[in-house]
């Protein structure tokens, strides 16, 4: 070592060492902990220090330890720190950038029939896949209960060769717990516990198993085998199978009962890609922020950038606009419809009027429609009338509730706990009714008592029919009747109310959700330990349940992404996306244009997307439009993203000069397009959209174009004709849109949309076109 690299390296190690005792000095100016994500120039570090650990340990007082170190998807640790050991932190020259942890939550069969998926079909998605069986799925999750029958290794070749991750055993989940299906499972909580001390074993597993169910559910969704004959509580009676029933398993709990730790989430991203797996599956989410303070997004673009698809949640803020999260455009983000499968359970009143519900009820029943009981509403007894309406614990007066049918208002405590609440009160029954703001829609739950849920106009009805009976001083009476599985439902599929909605809050130009699936009231495995109703005192076991939320859509999507990749192993993350987008369906099984479940009217691009998945027009998509890393890169320097922002989401330096020159935010070469004016005056505004597609259909193909312009908006695509005289071969093509200014309040915006498709007539590849026009205050 020559003199000059010595007096640096000892320089460096002096400065560390007096940073050390710095952050250590410092520790009494702020006793506030937080949780930091650290990101590291991984190449710089110093050859005195045997790893990366003991070099990232040297930069923190003796008194701080490391939470994860990463070193795949991410560079960098994660750590306990005060604000002033943060701000100390940054001053060293090779931290990049501190990131505060965030704290996620969950997102909360007949799907493979509805989705055209048949194992009779002699040619299709599931018999050119094998099933699978090759493909690793990742899912960051609960956990899993290894025991479900989903879960059997009958019949599997050998684990892939190519594995290379663990099965983290523990006195609850011995070596046994692992197989040919499940090859996997770990466990992260030094970030939840970091946080919030050594967790409580008796509640929690310290180990891969799932003492919640959700994450048992998402996984047998994902790549569960057959098992017949599966219900819950003889509900949803039939065949049980996930989109990919061959696929491997690996599993990586993350969500604790106090949430889901972003340290824990991206260790979980970092361990997967490591590991080896295919597809990750994430029915996890939070707030949306910028993508560099974004560990989901930070985590997402590792696997990406290492060929690993990823699936994610939109979230389940809907109805609302600007809703959806997991919005970063190397995410698959996923928005949940209904299938054609309910389970009814209507109210019948003393007046005649009968107003549906929808219930999986499984107990004794009130007797038939003839039979009826006294119908209170909860809200109207003397007391605290908005505690009483709202059905929650020590609300109801047993005085007031005993021996009759309850009517309880959706709020603040789960929709079984009502239940529970006014079973403790004597209550015979409950009928749950959601608010106009509510945004769930029609939910089925396994009830501990008889009950059903009703509409927000099917709850005013009630509590009108309530009121009059009580002004002319006769009965309130009704009864709920329940009328089992009911088949072949029209309209469906139709957009859940509880499922995000766009626009996009970070990038206004790429169209989220990407798409949706199943995701109402899906039938899936759960665990012993946890009540099919999921309150504490449901002593009740089930081997299947049957839960809703767009974290039962997500894995749809992670199953049928591996099937593809099982089909199509050169295909990138992007060309997979692209293959589900393009083919995907606006119409219901009426065919007429998908509902919108809270409203009950059309729904929209910004609802659904490019629209619903159609698995076997995917293995078939004709072109694909295919997005590198380095075009993710580009995208982020022209989302204005500065160059350490970019590094840290990316792990690699940016010229961010070149990938202004080359264009916009807007031509990233994604499936959908979306163009957004800012008005300014009565005036024309034009923009236009460079894509690339690549033929993945025949080898000699014409592609013409059809144009639906959005409504006073117009579009033309140059060339109109795209001639390919070989697989693999890409062409581009411009789209140019225009636009008049018109009226709009400030700070107001109007959406409109329409669609480009290439076909060939066998395919037909077809773009959302949206147009947002807003009106600065």
């Amino acid at each position: 070592m020559s003199s000059s690299s010595t007096f640096l390296l000892l320089f460096f190690i002096l400065l560390l060492s007096s940073s050390s005792f710095s952050l250590s000095a410092n520790v009494d100016n702020d006793y506030t902990l937080k949780t930091y994500i650290v990101k590291v120039h991984y190449d710089a570090k110093p050859s005195i220090f045997p790893t990366h650990k003991h070099w990232y340990e040297s930069s923190l007082s003796s008194s701080t330890s490391l939470i994860h170190t990463y070193d795949t998807v991410f560079h960098g640790f994660s750590a306990r720190l005060t604000s002033s050991e943060a701000q100390q932190l940054k001053t060293l020259p090779h931290i990049i950038a501190l990131i505060p942890e965030k704290v996620r939550h969950l997102h909360t069969t007949r799907s493979p029939q509805f989705l055209g998926l048949k194992t009779s079909d002699s040619a299709g998605l599931l018999k050119e896949s094998d099933f699978g069986s090759d493909l690793v799925i990742a899912v960051i999750d609960t956990g899993i209960w290894p025991e479900r029958q989903s879960f059997n290794d009958r019949d599997l070749g050998p684990v892939p060769a190519k594995w290379k991750g663990q099965c983290v055993t523990a006195k609850d989940f011995p070596s046994s717990s692992c197989n040919r299906k499940v090859i996997g499972a770990r466990f992260f909580c030094q970030g939840y516990e970091s946080t919030n001390g050594k967790m409580n074993e008796t509640s929690e597993f310290r180990s891969p198993r799932d003492s919640d169910g959700h994450g048992t559910h998402t996984a047998s969704i994902v790549a569960g085998r057959y098992v017949f004959p599966a219900s819950t509580l003889g509900y949803a009676r039939g065949l049980a199978s996930g989109m990919a029933p061959k696929a491997r398993l690996s599993v990586y709990k993350v969500c604790w009962n106090a949430g889901c730790y972003d340290s824990d989430i991206l260790a979980a991203f970092d361990s997967a890609v490591s590991d080896g797996v295919d597809v990750v599956s994430l029915s996890v989410g939070g707030v949306v922020v910028p993508y560099y303070l974004d560990a989901i997004a930070i985590g997402a673009f590792g696997a990406s950038d290492h060929g690993v698809f990823v699936s994610a949640s939109a979230g389940n803020g809907g109805p609302g606009g600007l809703t959806v999260t997991n919005v970063a455009p190397w995410v698959t983000s996923v928005g949940a419809g209904t299938i054609d499968r309910d389970f009814p359970a209507d109210v019948h009143l003393g007046n005649g009027k009968i107003v549906p519900g929808v219930s999986v009820y499984g107990g004794p029943g009130l007797g038939g429609p003839e039979k009826k009981y006294s119908l209170v509403y909860a809200g109207s007894e003397e007391g605290d009338g908005y505690s009483a309406s709202l059905c929650l614990e020590g609300s109801l007066d047993p005085k007031y509730v005993e021996g009759k049918l309850v009517l309880c208002d959706r709020g603040i405590n789960s929709r079984a706990a009502k239940g529970e609440v006014v079973k403790k009160a004597g209550g015979i029954g409950m009928i749950l009714a959601n608010g106009v703001f509510d945004g769930e829609g029609l939910v089925a739950d396994c009830h501990l008592l008889p009950a059903t849920a009703v509409g927000a106009s099917g709850g005013d009805e009630i509590r009108k029919y309530i009121s009059d009976a009580e002004k002319a001083k006769s009965p309130a009476i009704a009864t709920i009747v329940f009328k089992g599985t009911r088949v072949n439902v029209k309209p469906a599929p139709v957009v859940a109310s509880f499922s995000a909605r766009g626009p996009n809050p970070e990038s206004p130009e790429i169209l989220k959700p990407d798409v949706i699936a199943p995701g109402l009231n899906i039938l899936a495995a759960w665990p012993d330990k946890v009540g099919p109703s999921g309150v504490p005192s449901d002593m009740r076991r089930t081997q299947f349940n049957i839960l809703s939320g767009t974290s039962m859509a997500c894995p749809h999507v992670s199953g049928l992404a591996a099937l593809l990749k099982a089909a199509h192993p050169e295909w990138s993350p992007a060309a997979i996306r692209s293959a589900l987008m393009t083919t995907a369906y606006t119409v219901d099984n009426r065919g007429d244009t998908m509902l919108d479940e809270s409203t009950g009217n059309t729904s929209t691009v910004l609802d659904f997307g490019a629209g619903h998945v159609h698995p076997q027009k995917a293995m078939d998509p004709g072109l694909i439009y295919d997005i590198s890393s380095y075009d993710y890169v580009n995208f982020l320097c022209n989302s204005n993203y500065t160059v350490t922002n970019i590094k840290v989401i990316t792990r690699r330096s940016a010229d961010c000069k070149g990938a202004k020159r080359a264009g916009h935010v807007g031509n990233l070469n994604y499936p959908s397009l979306s163009a957004v004016f800012q008005q300014y005056g009565e005036h024309k505004m034009s923009t236009h959209f460079i894509r690339t597609v690549t033929n993945v259909g025949d080898p000699n193909s014409v592609y013409k174009v059809v144009i639906r312009p959005p409504s006073g908006t117009q579009v033309t695509v140059q060339p109109e004709k795209l001639v390919f005289r070989r697989v693999g071969q890409k062409l581009n093509f411009l789209v140019r849109v225009e636009a008049m200014a018109i009226k709009l309040s400030p700070g107001s915006s109007s959406v409109k949309s329409g669609h480009i498709m290439w076909t060939d007539g066998k395919h037909n590849v077809t773009s959302p076109l949206v147009v947002t026009m807003q009106q600065p205050l």
